[in-house]
Order: structure tokens, then sequence, then C-alpha cells
């Protein structure tokens, strides 16, 4: 997916919604570093919303037990509907609306770039056994998942969503920091190093000294591609490579797997 325009201007900063039961753990996270710096500078806006403000019992109740039996409680569709459309008002036809949950999609490097174009996002998080599926209907919502892990709740998500949307924006950091990163094109990023030349015996490849930035590009795309097949294989089959590339591609898979199972077969050997 094509990376945001660095130079294109914004008519209003985005804005992002968050709907906890938690809002005191965002008390932190946005203060510093650079949404921090985003939202200082206008490029940015954040709202943290406490969901039992639209709760209409004495208890402020937000869960309840679930249809079908099971353990756990169920987050309950009214206050959560209500509080998106409160918060959202008139732009709710014009918001993307996200519900953090295990359950959901990948949220990826592609997923980023295509919600740094919108220009309103109200993320839901998620708690206990989750959400009643209704909610989500009812609000066209997306449905994202940051891992394949279970957390406590989906703040931490909306955290992580934040973070990796903001950065994409125009201005906020170097655009060039943002093109060959790990997850643009389908790879993990080549490896970096910085002074010392020499560290615990480990040197800098001698073609990062030389000077020839040819030769330093076709060295960075080559590890990106052997750090992938090694560590994200299951990346490559969609990964943006030439025939060659690929030929080479699946070669260093294949040499990882032998290494693999050469680790595996020695470990087993072990007293």
């Amino acid at each position: 997916m094509a990376m945001i325009d660095p130079s294109s201007v914004r008519s209003a900063p985005l804005r992002f919604d968050i709907v906890t039961i938690f809002p005191g753990m965002f008390n932190g996270p946005f203060e510093t570093g650079i949404v921090a710096r985003a939202r200082d500078r206008g490029a940015i806006a954040i709202g943290v919303h406490d969901l039992r403000d639209w709760t209409g019992d004495r208890h402020r109740s937000v869960d309840d037990t679930p249809y079908g039996g099971g353990a756990g409680m169920v987050m309950t569709a009214p206050p959560i509907v209500a509080a998106v459309e409160g918060i959202a008002g008139p732009e709710l036809a014009t918001s993307r609306v996200v519900v953090l949950a295990a359950s959901g999609r990948p949220f990826t490097q592609a997923v980023a770039n295509a919600l740094a174009r919108e220009s309103r996002i109200v993320l839901v998080c998620g708690r206990y056994e989750g959400i009643d599926d209704r909610a989500g209907l009812a609000l066209g919502a997306d449905e994202l998942s940051i891992g394949d892990y279970v957390l406590t709740g989906g703040e931490l998500a909306a955290m992580v969503v934040v973070d990796a949307v903001t950065r994409l924006l125009p201005g906020v950091i170097n655009a060039a920091s943002t093109v060959a990163e790990s997850h643009e094109g389908g790879l993990v990023e080549h490896p970096h190093y910085t002074r010392p030349e020499t560290f615990r015996g480990f040197p800098v490849p001698p073609v990062l000294l030389g000077g020839n930035h040819g030769e330093i590009a076709r060295w960075r795309r080559r590890e990106a591609i052997r750090r992938t097949a090694e560590r994200r294989p299951d990346l490559l089959p969609k990964a943006a490579l030439t025939t060659e590339e690929r030929a080479w591609a699946e070669r260093a898979a294949g040499d990882q797997a032998v290494d693999g199972e050469r680790t595996m077969s020695a470990a087993a050997l072990e007293p």
C-alpha cells in the first residue's frame, strides 16, 4: 500500500476517541514522545471517554452474564452504542469505529496506513469475555487484534493503534524514516549499525563502511529479505519481490529450515 504523502496537508487533525472503562490508563502514554508532540502541534486530537458515563443504572453496569452460559461476563451493547453515537454525533457516518478484540483481523502496517487516511477514529476497548456482537453490528465497526495473544483488555491495543497511525501522518516524523522500515513492502527491516566500528568482537559489515550507496542499498535489501525468511517466513508469499529475489528468499527460507532441524536434532541428543 502506498505511503502517506509527506507533502500533503490535512485540513484538520486526525481525531482519536477512545471508549474505555479505565480512562486512567491513558494518562501517561500520550503525554511523552512522538504522540505528545503530534498532539501539541495539532496533527492529532485525542479524547478519552469513560464508558460508564453512558450507563443507565445506579451501579453504572457495563457487563452481564452471557446467553448460553459460560465463564466470565460480556460487555453489553447499549452503553457502547450510546457512547459511540454520542461522542461522534453527526460525524458518525464519516468516522471509523474500531473494536479492539483478540478475535479481530490483524492490525498490520497496511491497516495503519489506511487508518491514517481517516478523519476520525473511535476506538472501543473490550474487556471481560468480550463485547456483545450486536454492538459492532449496530455501529458498522471494524474489529482489530494487535497479535495472536489475549490481553486483559483493549486499552493497550488502542495505545498501539494510536501510536502506529500517528507516526504515519504528514510532518509527524521524518518521512524517510517510514519508507524502508519493517513491514513496508512485506519485509522486516534490515539490521542497523552505528559507532563503535567493532563491539564485543562484532564488526560493522564492511559494505557499510565503503561509501558505495548502490552497494549499501543492495546489501540492505538482501538483508531485509534474509531476515524475513529467517524470522517471518509467513510474510514472504505477499512480499513485493522480483523473480530473482523471490528465488533467493525461498533458498534462504530453506536454509533456515534446515538449520532449525539441525538445532532441534542436536538438542534432542543432549543428555
